[in-house]
């Protein structure tokens, strides 16, 4: 089931080496990460790690629960009433998404619709001189 509002809890002692400090952390509704990925306009795209950096920079945060906000963008991804630009959303090192629709395959054919180079040499495709299109916030 997936947050139907947005939750800040303490980061877990185990959990301060990924986040690099102790503090609170943003356990994000699907709401919240879909409003931010409304934001992204045709030909900009965001990685997983900069997607959770903003969030936990709106909520005033030390961090964004890495397992949740993939829940919640599978969830945006599988919604066909949802008119959310999900597949501009990638992997940090440029790689697409296995678990959208489609695979990367499909991810691949709607980035670039908007004039994205794909390299699909690799076994996971990714996206060509992706840093170049990212979008700042």
């Amino acid at each position: 089931m997936e947050l139907q509002e947005d939750l800040i809890v303490d980061i877990k002692v185990s959990q301060v080496g990924f986040f690099g400090t102790s503090g609170k952390m943003l356990l994000p509704s699907q709401a919240a990460v879909a409003t931010l990925i409304a934001k992204i306009p045709e030909r900009q795209i965001i990685t997983t790690d900069l997607l959770r950096k903003k969030l936990a920079e709106q909520f005033e945060v030390q961090g964004t629960c890495p397992v949740t906000m993939k829940k919640a963008l599978r969830a945006i991804a599988h919604d066909a009433t949802q008119n959310v630009p999900y597949w501009r959303v990638i992997k940090q090192n440029g790689e697409l998404m296995a678990y959208y629709p489609g695979g990367t395959q499909e991810q691949a054919a709607l980035l670039s619709k908007e004039g994205f180079e794909i390299d699909m040499e690799r076994k996971t495709p990714r996206v060509k001189n992706f840093k170049s299109n990212l979008i700042r916030f």
